[in-house]
């Protein structure tokens, strides 16, 4: 499979959707856990997977990605079956930033998301100059670049996951997939890096994203996907998707989805637990 390094030209940019996912079942051992998912992606959007715990979100995600292999159905990217590629070739596909990180030796900033150029480098050769800038541009994106010299298990859980992102964008990959990466942080630094993502999504990078938190989907997806004991059950808007009987039906707990106004006169919805 040839490709070009850039996150928006590939050699079969032309084709859509970017990502299929077609009857997808998927498990472990001999238990399943994903009964069948089906769901396609385009370029340029960002997905939210969302559900109550054990539905089957991540192990969806893993299957995905090529973590774990599916008991059946396929998953195509660009139009390539994904479990096909080698693994060199599937980094190129997809990027993963998960809840948290912390490498085995404390690493400069500038060399964790150096780590995102893996791909693209073989065993026997170094780092070129041009990995160096692509993974300096990618702190620059993110206006982080002042963070480079920075040991990376010194920084602030927050910030650690915007190296992390950086570290995706240096990776090039077609898709940048997540799962709850913010699931440990605080409330600002949940805003910070999904107003971050959302940002890169505007620029045309696609993301697909798992979380336990409705509001996020509400306030940064384009779409939004419902999970349910292995099942997608809900596929659209997350003004469609994100109701009140939708959101205490999934789980399982009174909630409200209210419509409020900001300062700056703009409507949004929200979830309220009652």
């Amino acid at each position: 499979m040839e490709q070009t390094t850039s996150h928006n030209h590939t050699s079969l940019e032309t084709r859509s959707p970017l990502l299929e996912v077609c009857s997808l079942h998927a498990g472990y051992h001999r238990k399943e856990v994903v009964h069948g998912i089906d769901f396609a992606m385009d370029r340029g959007t960002f997905v939210c997977i969302i559900g109550s715990n054990a539905c089957g979100k991540t192990t969806a995600l893993k299957a995905i990605l090529g973590l774990l292999t599916p008991f059946a159905g396929a998953v195509k990217v660009n139009g390539y079956d994904s479990l096909k590629l080698t693994e060199r070739q599937r980094a190129r596909c997809f990027a993963y930033i998960p809840q948290a990180h912390t490498p085995p030796f404390p690493f400069s900033v500038a060399d964790v998301v150096l780590l995102g150029r893996t791909p693209y480098i073989n065993r026997l050769s170094q780092v070129s100059d041009n990995d160096r800038m692509i993974a300096w541009r990618s702190l620059v994106q993110l206006k982080i670049e002042h963070l480079a010299a920075r040991t990376y298990t010194h920084l602030s859980g927050g910030q650690q996951q915007l190296i992390l992102v950086a570290r995706a964008l240096a990776q090039q990959a077609n898709l940048i997939v997540m799962d709850e990466p913010t699931a440990s942080l605080d409330f600002g630094n949940q805003q910070t890096v999904l107003s971050s993502i959302r940002s890169l999504v505007d620029e045309g990078y696609s993301v697909l994203m798992v979380t336990h938190d409705p509001s996020h989907a509400l306030q940064y997806a384009d779409r939004v996907l419902v999970m349910s004991k292995g099942k997608i059950i809900m596929d659209g808007t997350p003004f469609e998707v994100i109701t009140t009987e939708s959101m205490r039906a999934i789980y399982g707990t009174d909630i409200e989805v209210v419509e409020v106004s900001t300062t700056e006169g703009r409507r949004a919805r929200v979830c309220i637990p009652l």
